[in-house]
């Protein structure tokens, strides 16, 4: 009987524990709903043979509204893919987010330093930036006779982008699941003047948490009964 109760009790404690790891990640995406390009994580649960819940984490890459902004300087990527960043120490990312600045020799960059691309650099003096669908950027010269083509914004895709390991401030990882990055060409757009929003639902997130908390709670006065059930039968056979 002893060992019955037990096992109520740590499958409780082990169930419980998922609950609130999946808890976690649903609170994360409740907080990200406004972050640009935010991909939302999905914790899918599941029993095993012994009876306990186990989980997967998977990211969701569905595309997120597009918001128009008017910045010359913000990029949104629409459909697949990613664009290639590189931080200051060389080491090279991948982001949907494309709100950018120039840095003090006029490169293009995004808001926290990271090279865009394989550098694309304005000149001191331009005028009208236009950044094509296909990621050609251009500006004209200050008499608006000639337009200057200054280099391109690529996009990139994976063979398995849901290997890809996700890191700080929607930067992504190459790992060896995810393989390596391919060029898009077909199909590739960019969007100047909009940021692509996250495809968080706030809606579902919201609903999930108050479910989840109920869940909780109702697991934990179970196993607070239990516990109790088995004292008495301890101090009964004493």
């Amino acid at each position: 009987m002893s060992r019955s109760f037990q096992g109520i009790i740590t499958k409780g404690i082990i169930n419980s524990e998922l609950q609130f790891e999946k808890l976690a990640y649903v609170s994360t995406n409740v907080a990200n709903m406004n972050t640009t390009g935010y991909k939302g994580v999905k914790f899918e649960q599941m029993l095993n043979d012994q009876g306990y819940l186990t989980g997967v984490v998977r990211r969701d890459y569905t595309q997120g509204d597009l918001l128009r902004t008017g910045d010359d300087f913000d990029v949104a990527v629409e459909g697949e893919g990613f664009i290639p960043i590189t931080s200051p120490n060389g080491e090279v990312c991948y982001s949907r987010e494309g709100k950018f600045k120039l840095d003090k020799d006029g490169y293009l960059i995004t808001l926290d330093g990271y090279l865009v691309g394989d550098g694309i650099q304005l000149p001191t003096n331009y005028d009208n930036l236009r950044i094509k669908q296909n990621g050609d950027v251009e500006v004209y010269t200050n008499d608006r006779s000639h337009v200057e083509v200054l280099g391109n914004i690529p996009v990139v895709t994976f063979p398995n982008q849901a290997e890809l390991r996700a890191g700080d401030n929607n930067k992504f990882y190459i790992t060896e699941g995810s393989g390596e990055p391919m060029l898009k060409k077909d199909g590739k757009k960019l969007v100047q003047g909009s940021q692509e929003g996250s495809n968080v639902n706030m809606f579902d997130s919201v609903n999930e948490v108050m479910r989840l908390n109920a869940s909780i709670t109702a697991s934990i006065r179970v196993m607070t009964t239990v516990n109790e059930m088995y004292n008495q039968i301890i101090s009964m056979n004493q």
